[in-house]
């Protein structure tokens, strides 16, 4: 009889070499069981589907972090185009984070047809974001391109996304983010931080820390105590699905690398804003096949992006911490 032992924080193609050689349908489960405590799985284009374990990880815990999702030449495609200074970096604004220091966003509310526009609407990313969040028809809310540069970038507060939108007449925490690295995230470099399953704690309430808001700080420190605190280390290619509700943070990037990554955010059709805001109401999305973001020249226009400025952001208007 043979018995293998493995630790938690043992190496997940290890269990997919093993299953293959001795096919244990013991050792599928462990593996199922790891990856849905993890909520880590690895990307695989032949088999890819949202399966029953990564929606019960994305309820119970309020993400889902997929490795290698993006290929090293989609990761260059997309690196490039966002590094262009005439393009979306020429929209970009910069946000005080109360500690003397920026991080530059660039932000957009219709996808477009350019490559970030594809990236929004592929099946990968889109598809993906939709089954975990039930199935129903979602929309693009917005993207942006973050940007915390070496020894400047700015912390971001601990807060949740709906913190913001709930100002913005959406009824229900029925929305979403996709985290997609175009640099490596490290602790080093101020990777993203979350507290395990505290989307279940509801929406907490927000007041506005320098041109940003934050979650109630006693609510954040008794969540704290009971809650995981996951730092969520990240290579490019690898992508993350997180609730609206999941209370998550970054420090100040003080490294000497670059920290950039590029969020798409979703809202159900459902979930329609009630009042008009400066982002869109209900806008039918096409999706694309995976293969259109390499089939992009970078030729093409950024035009109907809709991008905004920070003065046009009502969500922390008048919120004084």
């Amino acid at each position: 009889m043979l018995i293998f032992v493995v630790s938690v924080g043992g190496n997940v193609r290890h269990y997919l070499i093993l299953l293959k050689l001795y096919d244990f349908s013991w050792f599928g489960k462990m593996k199922e069981m790891y990856e849905a405590r993890n909520s880590e799985f690895i990307y695989d284009a032949a088999t890819w589907s949202v399966t029953p374990a990564m929606k019960e990880a994305y309820d119970s815990n309020g993400y889902i972090l997929v490795r290698n999702m993006l290929t090293k030449a989609e990761v260059e495609k997309v690196k490039r185009a966002v590094d262009d200074d005439q393009g979306i970096q020429a929209r970009a604004y910069s946000r005080d984070d109360g500690k003397s220091r920026r991080s530059r966003v660039s932000l957009w509310n219709h996808p477009g047809d350019d490559i970030t526009g594809r990236l929004a609407r592929m099946q990968r990313v889109a598809g993906t974001m939709e089954q975990l969040m039930g199935g129903d028809e979602v929309y693009h809310y917005h993207s942006k391109l973050m940007m915390k540069d070496a020894h400047t970038g700015g912390r971001h507060v601990w807060h949740q996304d709906y913190g913001y939108w709930y100002n913005n007449g959406c009824l229900y925490p029925d929305m979403a983010s996709v985290f997609i690295p175009v640099d490596d995230c490290t602790r080093e470099n101020s990777c993203l931080q979350v507290l395990r399953g505290s989307h279940r704690l509801g929406r907490i309430d927000h007041s506005r820390i320098g041109e940003q808001l934050g979650a109630d700080p006693e609510r954040v420190e008794q969540a704290q105590k009971v809650l995981e605190h996951i730092y969520v280390e990240m290579k490019a290619g690898d992508i993350l699905f997180f609730h609206c509700n999941l209370l998550h943070t970054s420090d100040q990037n003080s490294s000497d690398n670059r920290r950039w990554v590029f969020i798409v955010a979703f809202n159900k059709r459902s979930n329609n804003p009630y009042k008009q805001h400066h982002h869109p109401q209900y806008t039918p999305m096409t999706k694309v096949a995976d293969s259109a973001l390499l089939q992009c020249d970078g030729s093409e226009p950024l035009g109907g992006k809709w991008f905004i400025k920070l003065q046009d952001d009502i969500s922390i208007k008048d919120r004084v911490h």
